[in-house]
C-alpha cells in the first residue's frame, strides 16, 4: 500500500557556497532515502530551501558591501546549482524570503499566540557598541556558567547542551569583531517551552526506535526547558503580525523560528504551484503519513524539541490545551535522521580556516556519484568520520571502478561481442540459480535498511551482490565456452540479470551512473529522474523571481524489484562507468584542495 512520505531536509544558510561536510549531513542521505521510497511505490514529498533571514546573511552582506537580499539571491542560486549537480531530487527547494513563507510563518505564530504558548517578556539584549546593531545570541560567545566550557554560545552550550541567555555568559564577546557587547532592556515574544514539558516528554517516550544520539540528547533537554525568544531586534526577517509590532522597523522573528516552519511552508508552496492548493494536506493532515527530518547533529535541538513544540502549540495540544490553528492538526515528525560530522584532519570543515572542500569543485573534477557513494558508505552516519583523499581514491578505484564498473563492462561487452543482444538462457545450473536468488533476496534486506536510513548497510548488501557476480563470472569463465554456446549464453544471461538487479539496488546511491547502465542494457526512457533548476515568479510578491529546484519523479522509472531482462534486446558496446583515479591523489589531493594532514 502506498504511503505519503515527507522528506524534510535541513535548510542551508544562503551566506556562502556549500561544502561536502554540509551535504554529507542533510543532502545525500535525504536523497538516497527519497529515491528508495519512490522506487518502493510511496508518494514522496521532498522539501527544503535556503535559510535567508537573520544575522548570518546581514554579516555576509556587510562583508561583500551588498544588501541582504542581493546576498541571499547570489548564494541561493549557487547552492541550487550545487544541489542540482549532486542530483538531489527535491520536489521543491525554495527559500525563506518568499511571500508564501512569510504568510505561513505568521499564521503559525498567531495560532501559538491564541493558544497562549507565546508570551511577551522584557529581557536584556546584546548590542554591538561600535555599530549599534543587535547581536543575536548565537553571535555572542563566552564561558558557560553551568559547565565552564570556554566557547559556549549565547543561545546554547554545545558542551553540556543547556539552553542559555547571552547575558548569562562569563566574559561574553562578539563573534563578529571580538568586542564586549552592551546589554540593554528590550521587549520580545518568547515561546513558552515549559508549557510543553509533559506533552514533549510523553511524545518522546513513544520514539523508542530513533537513533540513540538523537533520543538521548533530546530527552536530556526536556529536564530543563525555559522560555525561548522567538523575536529579535533586527531589520531583516519576517514581521510580527500583531498591532504595535508589525510596523516596528527593528522587530522580526528570530531566524530559528521561521526556518523550521519552512518545512511546512515549502509544502504549501509546492501544493500551490502544483495546481492543487490543498495537496499538502496528504502529508500534513493525514495520520497515515510518515515524516522524516534530515540534518546534522548540531540541529537536533530545533527538530526534536523546538519544531515539535511549535506543532503541538499550533494544534492546541500542549500542556495548556487550545484549538488547532488555520492549518488544522499538523503531523509531527516520525523520525529525526541526524548524521554526525564529516571532519577533515579531525576538525569540522571550516571556510574561515581554509579547511573546506566545496561541492562545486568536487563535482567539476570527480562527478556526483563518487561523492554520493563515499558519503553513503564511509560518511558520518552514526559517528564523526574523517574525510581523506586516500580513502576516497580507494573507494572509487576498488569498489566503483574495479568491482561495479568492471562487472557492468565485461558482462555487457561479452554479450555484445558474442550475441549482440541479451542471450537466451538454456538449462540453468544450481550456480546460476543461487546467484539470481542472492540478488533477489537483497531487495528485501537492502530495502529494510534504506527504510530505516541505514545507508551503509544497504549499500553493503548491494555490493555483496556485485562481488558474488564477479566471482561467478570468474568461476564460470564464459570466454572459454566457445564450443558450448548454450552454456555460454546461460552464464551471460545470468550475469546480465544480476547486473540489472544490482543496478536497481544501487540506483538510490548512484542515480547518474544507474541511468547509463539502464541504457547499456538496452533500456530507454528515464530510469532515475534528475532535478531541474528553474526561475519562477514569486506567488505573492510582484516582480520577485526565485530560483527553485523541482522535478518530475512520478513517471515510469526504476522500481524496487528484480525485473526479468528481455531476451533479444539489442546491446551496444559499453563505455567505462567510472574512471580510476591516480593513486597519488590519495596522498596529495587535487591542487585546489586543502592539505588534510596537520
Amino acid at each position: 500500500m502506498s504511503t505519503p512520505v515527507l522528506t524534510a531536509v535541513a535548510w542551508p544558510y544562503a551566506n556562502g557556497p556549500r561544502h561536502i561536510g554540509h551535504v554529507s549531513g542533510f543532502g545525500v542521505p535525504s536523497d538516497v532515502f527519497s529515491r528508495y521510497q519512490r522506487m518502493a511505490g510511496n508518494r514522496v514529498l521532498m522539501v527544503s530551501g535556503t535559510d535567508e533571514h537573520g544575522t548570518p546573511i546581514t554579516v555576509q552582506a556587510d562583508k561583500e558591501n551588498s544588501t541582504p537580499q542581493l546576498t541571499a539571491d547570489k548564494y541561493t542560486r549557487q547552492i541550487g546549482t550545487d544541489l542540482q549537480g549532486l542530483g538531489l531530487s527535491y520536489d521543491l527547494f525554495t527559500r525563506t524570503t518568499t511571500g508564501n513563507h512569510a504568510e505561513v510563518t505568521q499564521q503559525i505564530f498567531l495560532a501559538l499566540h491564541r493558544n497562549g504558548y507565546v508570551v511577551p517578556k522584557t529581557t536584556r539584549g546584546a548590542i554591538s557598541p561600535s555599530t549599534g546593531r543587535t547581536l543575536p545570541d548565537r553571535y555572542v560567545e563566552g564561558t558557560c556558567p553551568i559547565c565552564g566550557y570556554d566557547g559556549a554560545r549565547g543561545d546554547q552550550c554545545d558542551n553540556c547542551g543547556n539552553q542559555l541567555d547571552a547575558a548569562e555568559l562569563i566574559n561574553p564577546k562578539s563573534r563578529i569583531n571580538g568586542e564586549t557587547p552592551k546589554f540593554v532592556e528590550t521587549e520580545h515574544y518568547f515561546l513558552d517551552l515549559p508549557a510543553f514539558t509533559k506533552t514533549l516528554g510523553d511524545w518522546l517516550g513513544t520514539k523508542t526506535d530513533w537513533r540513540p544520539n538523537v533520543l538521548n540528547f533530546t530527552k536530556n533537554l526536556i529536564d530543563d526547558m525555559r522560555p525561548r525568544p522567538i523575536t529579535r531586534d533586527l531589520d531583516w526577517g519576517v514581521k510580527i503580525p500583531l498591532d504595535g509590532w508589525r510596523d516596528q522597523p527593528l522587530k522580526r522573528f528570530y531566524v530559528w523560528f521561521d526556518a523550521v516552519i519552512g518545512y511546512f511552508s515549502a509544502s504549501v508552496e509546492w501544493a500551490r504551484r502544483s495546481g492543487n492548493p490543498d495537496a499538502w494536506q496528504e502529508w500534513w493532515n493525514n495520520p497515515d503519513a510518515r515524516s522524516y527530518y534530515f540534518m546534522g547533529k548540531d540541529n537536533i535541538t530545533f527538530h526534536a524539541q523546538i519544531w515539535p513544540a511549535l506543532l503541538f502549540g499550533h494544534n492546541g495540544e500542549g500542556d495548556k490545551g487550545g484549538e488547532p490553528g488555520k492549518y488544522g492538526k499538523l503531523h509531527l515528525p516520525d523520525e529525526i535522521v541526524s548524521s554526525e560530522f564529516l571532519t577533515m584532519s579531525g576538525s569540522k570543515f571550516s571556510t574561515s580556516r581554509g579547511r573546506v572542500i566545496y561541492v562545486e569543485d568536487f563535482l567539476r573534477d570527480f562527478g556526483p556519484d563518487t561523492l554520493r557513494y563515499f558519503i553513503s558508505v564511509a560518511g558520518p552516519e552514526t559517528q564523526d568520520t574523517d574525510f581523506t583523499w586516500d580513502e576516497f581514491v580507494r573507494r572509487t578505484n576498488f569498489e566503483l571502478a574495479n568491482e561495479w564498473g568492471n562487472l557492468v563492462n565485461r558482462s555487457i561487452s561479452m554479450a555484445h561481442k558474442n550475441v549482440g543482444a541479451i542471450p537466451r538462457p538454456e538449462a540453468p545450473t544450481a550456480a546460476d540459480e543461487d546467484l539470481k536468488a542472492l540478488s533477489r533476496k537483497a531487495f528485501d534486506t537492502a530495502g529494510a535498511h534504506l527504510a530505516r536510513s541505514r545507508f551503509k548497510l544497504a549499500a553493503s548488501e548491494a555490493m555483496k551482490v556485485v562481488t558474488a557476480a564477479n566471482k561467478y563470472i570468474s568461476d564460470q569463465e564464459p570466454w572459454k565456452l566457445k564450443d558450448d554456446p548454450a552454456r555460454r549464453d546461460t552464464v551471460l544471461h545470468t550475469a546480465l540479470q544480476v547486473v540489472s538487479d544490482a543496478n536497481t539496488l544501487l540506483t538510490p546511491f548512484l542515480p547518474h551512473s544507474a541511468q547509463k547502465v539502464h541504457e547499456a542494457l538496452g533500456g530507454t526512457g528515464v530510469w532515475a529522474a534528475q532535478p531541474e533548476l528553474k526561475e519562477v515568479e514569486d506567488l505573492d510578491i510582484d516582480g520577485r523571481v526565485n530560483p527553485i529546484l523541482t522535478g518530475d519523479y512520478a513517471g515510469e522509472q526504476a522500481k524496487w524489484e528484480s525485473k526479468p531482462i528481455e531476451v533479444g534486446k539489442p546491446l551496444q558496446k559499453p563505455s567505462p562507468l567510472f574512471t580510476k583515479l591516480d593513486p597519488a591523489l590519495g596522498e596529495t589531493g587535487p591542487e585546489w584542495a586543502p592539505i588534510t594532514k596537520d
